[in-house]
């Protein structure tokens, strides 16, 4: 019974005895008695269809409670109650048809975490959300970006170059981070207090370049991470004082990365374009867009199955304007935004809660990118090999063991 329910329950007894002592008939006593009794019962019911959302999840929770007891009272065998909670919570996002969304058990998700906790290697920190909203640094390594900024385990991060982050869950602040990787930034740990991390003498580039022999400038992108699309522009502008006549841009293993990235190249490369669109899980629409400003050189974008996010929409776009051909393998077909979701028992629920369209409304969810010209290496172990193999250090061969960049080059050529 509820705090409520008896507070209740004691001023109905309160008011009974106070009619007694005035005399006032029995029968009325208990018309009251049944009017107050059927209002708590009433608030009562109101307030636990409130805690559970609505009378239909009340229903949907009745159901499952029904269920479990018939398991528990009637099953031959032993009926753990916890691995029955997490194997039907793991059925209802499965039911969602989304690979890319699942359960995690609380075990699973301490694993994850620590497991996700390495995509902040390259500033050298790991996070957790606090009950008061920041975001507590759990551990900092050795000689890292945050280590030589100040951070230690323990502090609280309030607000990332002013932005507060008590709304934000774990995968936003790690985004936002993601995004100020080839940066200096600030840390608020409240009040007045911050801390600056310069993450600009950590950088790495994920962009690799060359002029092969048959003056194609070849564009290796192993990932959209912060910076990426100003390295590939200046890759390609190097390219072009060269006299490359054609280029290959390689995103065969792109892990993808931010969106944001992908659009600032493919905005370089198409005219006055709509080039995709995120949707978020309210139908609202964000359309990216490109100015008349471009290149125009024939284009090969090579693509496998280790292609996967804003690198298959990126390739994907330009295969629609007719901007580039498509050549390698059928690439990931993951082009939704995950988010993380915390549950009270320490469980949680990695959930798809935005949508990338290709400006011509072309959804390629659990689908990928299908290339024009479908080729496969003998040794998946050559593709984007340099030394030794694609022109040494300064590119002046054309001879690979990579067989999709040699049709690449043939093809161009």
């Amino acid at each position: 019974m509820s705090k409520y329910t008896k507070r209740m329950l004691r001023k109905v007894l309160r008011f009974i005895v106070g009619f007694f002592n005035l005399g006032v008939p029995l029968k009325v006593v208990l018309l009251l008695l049944i009017i107050f009794t059927g209002t708590a019962i009433g608030i009562t019911y109101s307030k636990t269809m409130n805690s559970v959302g609505g009378k239909e999840e009340y229903e949907e929770a009745k159901r499952y409670i029904e269920l479990k007891n018939i398991i528990v009272d009637n099953y031959i065998g032993v009926a753990d109650r916890d691995k029955m909670a997490d194997s039907a919570a793991a059925a209802m996002v499965s039911g969602l048809s989304d690979k890319w969304s699942y359960y995690m058990s609380a075990d699973e998700y301490n694993t994850y975490q620590q497991y996700s906790s390495d995509e902040y290697a390259n500033i050298g920190m790991s996070l957790k959300k606090n009950d008061s909203g920041g975001f507590e640094v759990v551990s900092v390594n050795y000689d890292s970006a945050a280590a030589k900024a100040g951070l230690t385990p323990g502090m609280v991060i309030q607000s990332i170059d002013g932005v507060k982050v008590a709304d934000m869950n774990i995968d936003d602040v790690r985004t936002i981070i993601r995004s100020k990787m080839n940066t200096s930034f600030e840390l608020g740990l409240g009040g007045k207090n911050t801390i600056t991390v310069d993450c600009s003498a950590t950088y790495q580039s994920s962009v690799n370049y060359r002029l092969e022999k048959t003056m194609a400038g070849y564009v290796q992108i192993y990932d959209f991470e912060a910076g990426t699309a100003e390295d590939a522009i200046a890759a390609i502008e190097y390219l072009l004082f060269v006299d490359a006549e054609s280029l290959v841009i390689d995103l065969r293993g792109n892990s993808g990365g931010l969106y944001s990235e992908a659009a600032v190249l493919l905005d370089y490369l198409l005219p006055n374009y709509d080039m995709f669109i995120e949707v978020d899980n309210a139908g609202k629409e964000k359309v990216f867009k490109s100015d008349g400003m471009c290149i125009d050189l024939p284009t090969v974008v090579m693509i496998n199955g280790g292609t996967y996010g804003c690198a298959e929409i990126f390739a994907k776009v330009l295969q629609e304007y007719g901007k580039a051909t498509i050549l390698g393998e059928q690439s990931m077909g993951n082009v939704q935004a995950q988010e993380t979701f915390d549950l009270e028992d320490g469980a949680a629920i990695r959930l798809s809660t935005k949508m990338y369209l290709t400006a011509m409304r072309t959804d390629i969810s659990n689908i990928g990118v299908t290339p024009d010209i479908i080729i496969y290496n003998s040794d998946p172990s050559t593709a984007g090999t340099t030394l030794g193999t694609t022109g040494g250090q300064e590119g002046t061969s054309s001879t690979s063991e990579d067989e999709q960049l040699m049709e690449a080059l043939r093809f161009l050529s």
